[in-house]
Parts: C-alpha cells; sequence; structure tokens
C-alpha cells in the first residue's frame, strides 16, 4: 500500500523545458521589439507566475499597456513550435510511476494542451488537466493544487 493517493506534476519546467524558452522569449521581445531590456532576474521573477501578472510586470516596466497576445504569446507559440521538449529524462521517469497522476499548472487549459501536445505528452494525462483557469488563485497559491487533489478525491490534511 502506498502512502500516496496521487502525483500532481507542475507542467513548465517540470514535464516541458519551457522555462528557458519563454524567459529568452520574454528578454528578446522587450529588448528587440519594445526597447527595452529586461534583466535576467526580472525575467525569472514572472516564470510560472500567471500571463495576467506577467503582463502587469512587464506593462509596468515598460510604462505603456500590451496587447499580450499579439506582442509576446504568438512569439512564444512559435519558438514553442521549434524547440519545445519534454525535460531531460521525464519520460522515463513517468514510465515508473505507478500511482494515478495529473498536471496542475498555471498555464491555461489552452496553452497545457498546446505545449504538452508538441511534447507528446498530452495523451499520457488526457482529461487530467488542472489549470489556473480552474481556480480564483493563481500560484504561486497552491489552490491549483489542492483543487487538482480534491477533484482526485484525495483527503487533504491541513489544507485550506
Amino acid at each position: 500500500m502506498s502512502r500516496f493517493d496521487l502525483v500532481i506534476f507542475d507542467c513548465d519546467g517540470v514535464l516541458i523545458d519551457s522555462e528557458r524558452l519563454a524567459i529568452r522569449t520574454e528578454s528578446n521581445y522587450l529588448l528587440n521589439w519594445a526597447g527595452h531590456s529586461l534583466k535576467r532576474k526580472s525575467s525569472n521573477s514572472s516564470s510560472g507566475a500567471r500571463q495576467p501578472i506577467c503582463k502587469m510586470v512587464i506593462e509596468e516596466k515598460l510604462g505603456r499597456a500590451i496587447d499580450w497576445h499579439h506582442e509576446f504569446e504568438r512569439r512564444e507559440r512559435e519558438v514553442y513550435e521549434r524547440e519545445l521538449v519534454p525535460v531531460e529524462g521525464v519520460i522515463a521517469a513517468l514510465e515508473e510511476i505507478t500511482l494515478p497522476s495529473c498536471v496542475a499548472s498555471s498555464s491555461s487549459h489552452e496553452m497545457l494542451r498546446f505545449k504538452l501536445g508538441l511534447t507528446g505528452l498530452a495523451e499520457r494525462f488526457s482529461g487530467r488537466l488542472f489549470s489556473a483557469d480552474d481556480v480564483a488563485h493563481a500560484k504561486p497559491d497552491p489552490a491549483v493544487f489542492l483543487f487538482a487533489a480534491r477533484r482526485w478525491g484525495c483527503v487533504l490534511i491541513g489544507a485550506r
């Protein structure tokens, strides 16, 4: 008998090697298209954050509003289509896990399906994707992970 009922994976940087691509794309966008340099530390601070938070940080740095979809997400998708791969060793690790598993991420459901589809992981987690779209608060709030656990019927001791 296992001590655990469920394995909940984050997506970006855990299952797929997207963090470095997103940071590079965001930095290049700001430097080349918007004429503003974003230090690596600042860029890293937005990784894993939900899109509206990233947008707010970038708009604050630029001093103007941006159309996220047209100015960043489109470029990010193009980079993902060319370069996105699973994290090294993750497929072998997933083959060894016998417990039920799911994905809980700050990405939207649309982006989760897109990114996991590009890396060949979509079918492995079909019907078991949970997104910040499903909850009121994005990471670092644990709401999406707690939501996923509850949907699987896991008992959460000490969780809010």
